[in-house]
């Protein structure tokens, strides 16, 4: 016997598949970013550069999603995905505990009490301590160089990529999404001389190994790239500071 059309539109929204494919978080990613009175000035400041609602979309944020924010005590990203996702979703912030002072944990702590869907979880930098397969999504913005970089005063060691990105593949679910966006270096042959001097990294490292990692390459987007910046200058030159060549990857945890 045939289902009716109605039976079958039914039985499909209330398919586990509907309910990841039916709600994309595109509007909601949109009105976040316009919500600047409930955004900190700085970083909204930062929107012209980074593009966040295309860079969302991109990286198909959806409601509901389990969120992992590296780096992102800064707030940036959390105040624009808390919302976007909605009260079942959930964004999970980890800090390198080189990178998170007590005023840094304070301000997040106030934000967080406001955002019942956010929290802050910190460990070492060269150990990065997260919950096993919880993850739909992840977003490394503007600081994976820093895996290669090593500073005494900070307190950050040396690493290998492999080991710290094998801690993100088991964190991430089957099939889980991450976005990374990065400074581009022109290509060379010491990747930690580059990122020590330039705080910036050739796109084809990246890709490299992500995939030695275990992810597969998803898409790659130039909306973020900028044909005149020369990649000689640091990251934090005023000349090219906001504006600087990026590469925008997305990568997927097999099933």
């Amino acid at each position: 016997m045939r289902l009716s059309n109605a039976l079958a539109l039914s039985l499909l929204l209330a398919s586990p598949l509907a309910a990841k494919t039916a709600a994309p978080a595109a509007a909601n990613v949109t009105a976040a970013v316009a919500d600047t009175a409930n955004r900190t000035p700085d970083n909204v400041k930062l929107d012209e550069g980074r593009k966040p609602a295309e860079l969302l979309q991109f990286f198909g944020l959806r409601q509901g999603m389990q969120v992992l924010d590296m780096f992102g005590a800064n707030k940036y990203w959390s105040e624009i995905m808390a919302p976007a996702i909605g009260p079942k979703g959930h964004v999970t912030v980890w800090q390198a505990s080189q990178f998170l002072n007590d005023d840094r944990k304070k301000a997040f702590d106030e934000f967080a009490a406001k955002h019942p869907n956010v929290n802050l979880i910190s460990s070492p930098f060269e150990a990065p301590d997260l919950p096993a397969g919880k993850f739909d999504f992840a977003l490394i913005n503007l600081d994976y160089h820093d895996v290669y970089w090593e500073n005494a005063q900070r307190k950050v060691v040396r690493q290998e990529p492999g080991p710290w990105l094998k801690r993100l593949y088991a964190a991430m679910k089957p099939g889980g999404i991450v976005g990374v966006v990065d400074h581009v270096a022109a290509p060379n042959a010491d990747v930690r001389a580059t990122v020590d001097k330039l705080h910036r990294i050739d796109p084809k490292v990246v890709e490299a190994d992500f995939k030695a990692a275990g992810f597969v390459l998803a898409g790659t987007s130039d909306m973020l790239r900028n044909p005149a910046d020369d990649h000689s200058l640091l990251v934090f030159d005023p000349k090219i500071r906001g504006k600087t060549d990026r590469a925008v990857f997305k990568f997927k945890k097999p099933r």
